[in-house]
């Protein structure tokens, strides 16, 4: 155990106490063998001067220096010195306090004798006192200009008995104890402690120089039973003593691990230097050896590979069991794998890119288009920066199948990464190597995984990015789809920059209103919309069934001889034929979206189904089962769709029903608006909106409503019938939430039809904003409420006149059989949608 700090002037034991500062004391006369020695001392007078003390209680037995500043102690001192050398002191109750009452002071104090006075300063005097009993205040008898009082001494009560033997016993070993663990104490007070016969007195020692809180030294000192003395002070040393033992017990163990670390060290450094005589090098040598090979064959920047070699430089020299060892080692493995300067060679041979893109996917031009654009500028101009191209669609159109193809088209890596869910920025730009487990961002891994620094970058789910307290991960994507930006992309975990710019970012989101307006400002949208009937059918004999039939064990090489002279071949044979009108009725009566996801689901069911049969032996594995629309009812079961239109046939005869077309992130669909009334038994009638709508879309009912009030007699209402009508507006589905001005058109018309009496056309649906003066503006979606309509079996669709433009984009077999009416008023869609 490590020796404490001791006093080197060992006579000092008496330190200098000031009234402002208590400091320890130790007085080694103070050996009072019993209380009847007592009585050879210095005489207590009846009534002394009292001399008031602050931070301090001064034990009987003690000598101790006291710094006399205040007007009143050297009042009292210039006055009754040398005459009377023995007065009093008490301690106020409030150290702060400089001009203390007698209400300030604790009524029990200590008679001290004065033994020798020195002059500090001309303003400041030192008297050393000697402590000889206790006394108490009975009666102040003056307050200036200093303080006197009548006092009685107090005498210790003390009885011999076991118990007090023991509480002494106790008391001589706690406090041996305590003067071998500290480091203020001096050893000289094991000494003192030794000479001390009488038990008052040896409370009175340790109450003097443990280091105790005032309040509780003035209790001691108050005390005057002295066994309760005893148990007092031994209570209060055996929570020093834990303490003390606690803060030992945390420098051992700090010496051993400083001790243990400085002599791995040196055996370290000694065996590097015999393994350096023996031509021989340790693991760590070897280890950095590597590492600065990798640097070298990297291809990293002259700024990252000066960096590298920084912390290179840094793990050469700390030992293998640092911790720190294993972060940089890390680190360092991370910045040689990296594909710093590695890349695939782009494929830019137009023709063969068309060709890729066409085998994997079916229409979809206009992205086709723009990727041929991408190869023939790289062809032009190889330096070029890449676009970043956003995807927007419903599910199931082929967005990130097309991502993969595109890869595949100008032969890169292709990476896809999951936006969707994402709340911390750090899963981007990575975490400081301060953290613990820190590592690299997605972005950085994930071109690590590819090995090269080129390849095809596919964030999907952009529109379904969060947001909370550890960041806005948007953000850092604004740098990363950014090419002016994104060559000096950094993360936090390498502290380096790292080159973004020949990485082609594709993203994808079926919606792109939660996308900021910043983020979409860096990127070309490119809209993929929903599928009509017809591409449905194409894609599923071309690309859906036959990856079914592989998927479920349903083709079959079979070796076959040819009719001429000539080896044997192989020949693939499908064990199952899928008709057209199978194809059709999956597509019309058991899915109902706008991709092709939920139709490749419903054939793969069907190949399971006939897969089984053929495993159990019910079918031949010889011969191909055809697929009717018999078989897919029988597999599929009962019809899980069938039109909107003719499910409400019997509502063709019914006022104030309009179809309405409405535009979500999964595609196109039709809604019903229902209108009623019914007498009002106030004087307004009033207006309910039901059916889980939006704001903008109540706000659309209301505008509807004002238009049928102010225009009442033209639409031939009486306004004394709106005004007695309570008028209820209900969009079914109810658990589906709805919003958005689009429906304003549609809940004018379905108003006027159940106000009038005059029911709607069959199979007529429409679509366009509607404003106070009656005019319909444009909406957005045609082409997929378009291809909504074309699903339901709409004949007529009313669409705003400054939508025409948008019919460009609606593919002729979704206009086929179809009537299109453009209107710029409420007028003339009353005219064309009313009987």
């Amino acid at each position: 155990m490590a020796r404490k700090r001791k006093q080197n002037d060992k006579q000092a034991i008496s330190k200098v106490v000031t009234d402002d500062e208590p400091e320890i004391v130790l007085e080694p006369t103070a050996t009072g063998t019993r209380e009847s020695n007592r009585e050879s001392g210095p005489e207590i007078p009846p009534e002394a001067a009292v001399l008031t003390v602050r931070n301090m209680v001064l034990f009987p037995g003690t000598v101790i220096p006291l710094s006399v500043g205040r007007a009143k102690s050297l009042s009292l001192i210039e006055t009754v010195l040398p005459e009377k050398k023995v007065i009093v002191t008490v301690c106020q109750k409030d150290p702060d306090q400089d001009d203390p009452g007698v209400d300030d002071l604790y009524q029990i104090g200590t008679a001290v004798l004065v033994v020798k006075l020195l002059r500090v300063d001309p303003d400041t005097l030192s008297a050393i006192v000697h402590a000889i009993g206790r006394v108490k205040i009975d009666k102040w008898t003056q307050t200036e200009p200093f303080f006197r009082a009548e006092i009685t001494p107090i005498q210790d009560t003390f009885v011999p008995t076991t118990k007090t033997k023991a509480l002494e016993f106790n008391a001589r070993n706690l406090a041996s104890k305590v003067i071998e663990l500290s480091p203020v104490i001096p050893d000289e007070a094991a000494m003192v402690l030794s000479n001390i016969e009488y038990p008052g007195a040896l409370a009175d020692f340790l109450g003097a120089n443990l280091q105790l809180d005032l309040n509780f030294r003035q209790q001691l000192l108050e005390q005057h039973d002295v066994a309760k003395r005893l148990d007092d002070v031994g209570a209060a040393m055996q929570k020093q003593l834990e303490v003390l033992e606690l803060s030992q017990d945390i420098q051992n163990r700090v010496r051993d691990s400083i001790d243990k670390s400085q002599r791995r060290y040196y055996l370290q450094e000694q065996l590097k230097e015999i393994q350096k005589e023996l031509g021989q090098d340790d693991d760590q040598s070897i280890e950095v050896e590597e590492l600065r090979e990798k640097v070298e064959l990297a291809g990293m920047p002259e700024p990252v590979k000066a960096e590298a070699v920084k912390e290179l430089n840094r793990l050469e020299r700390i030992p293998s069991a640092s911790p720190e060892y294993n972060m940089i080692r890390t680190y360092m493995d991370w910045m040689v794998e990296l594909p710093w300067s590695a890349s695939t060679p782009d494929n830019l041979n137009i023709n063969r890119a068309k060709r890729v893109l066409n085998q994997d996917h079916y229409d979809l031009e206009k992205v086709k288009r723009r990727i041929l654009e991408y190869l023939a500028v790289r062809k032009l101009a190889p330096h070029s920066r890449g676009p970043i191209l956003c995807f927007v669609g419903p599910p199931g159109v082929g967005k990130t199948s097309l991502g993969r193809s595109i890869a595949r088209a100008l032969g890169r890596e292709f990476i896809r990464m999951s936006l969707g869910g994402m709340r911390d920025e750090a899963e981007l730009r990575g975490h400081r190597r301060t953290y613990i487990g820190a590592m690299p961002g997605r972005i950085i891994q994930e071109i690590k995984k590819a090995g090269a620094n080129n390849p095809v970058f596919m964030l999907d789910e952009l529109d379904k990015v969060g947001t909370d307290f550890r960041g806005d991960p948007t953000s850092a994507l604004l740098e990363i789809l950014d090419p002016a930006q994104n060559y000096s992309f950094q993360d936090h975990y390498l502290n380096t920059p790292f080159d973004l710019s020949n990485v082609m970012f594709i993203a994808t989101a079926n919606y792109m209103e939660p996308v900021p307006a910043a983020l979409r400002d860096r990127m070309e949208v490119i809209e993929l919309s929903g599928y009509t009937p017809g591409d449905k059918m194409h894609i599923a004999e071309k690309y859906l069934v036959p990856r079914q039939l592989i998927e479920n064990g349903l083709q079959k090489e079979t070796t076959v001889k040819p009719a001429k002279k000539g080896g044997k071949r192989k020949k693939t044979v499908s064990l199952l034929k899928w008709t057209a009108p199978a194809l059709r009725t999956i597509i019309r009566s058991y899915t109902r979206e706008t991709g092709v996801r939920e139709l490749e689901r419903k054939i793969g069911s069907v190949c399971r189904a006939v897969a089984a049969k053929v495993a159990s032996g019910k079918a031949p594995d010889n011969k191909a089962t055809t697929v009717t629309a018999g078989l897919v009812a029988e597999i599929l079961g009962p019809p899980m769709y069938i039109s909107e239109v003719a499910l409400r046939a019997s509502s063709a005869n019914l006022t104030g029903v309009v179809t309405a077309l409405a535009y979500t992130p999964v595609g196109g669909d039709i809604l019903f608006i229902e209108a009623a009334g019914y007498k009002s038994s106030g004087s307004d009638g009033g207006l309910t909106l039901t059916g889980h709508i939006g704001d903008v879309m109540k706000e659309s009912a209301m505008a509807a409503l004002t238009v049928i009030k102010s225009n009442a007699e033209k639409f031939s209402i009486y306004p004394e019938k709106i005004a007695k009508t309570a008028i209820h507006v209900h969009v079914p589905a109810g658990a589906v939430p709805k919003d958005g001005p689009s429906a304003g058109a549609a809940i004018c018309t379905a108003l006027v039809s159940m106000l009038t009496g005059r029911p709607v056309k069959y199979r007529i649906a429409m679509t366009g904003e509607i404003t106070l003066r009656g005019l319909i503006l444009p909406i957005g979606g045609v082409k997929q409420k378009v291809l909504a309509a074309k699903l339901a079996g709409i004949k007529t669709v009313i669409l705003p006149e400054r939508n025409r433009k948008d019919m460009v984009d609606v593919p002729a077999e979704a206009r086929e059989g179809m009537k299109f009416e453009f209107v710029e008023n409420i007028d003339q869609v009353l005219t064309i949608a009313l009987r």
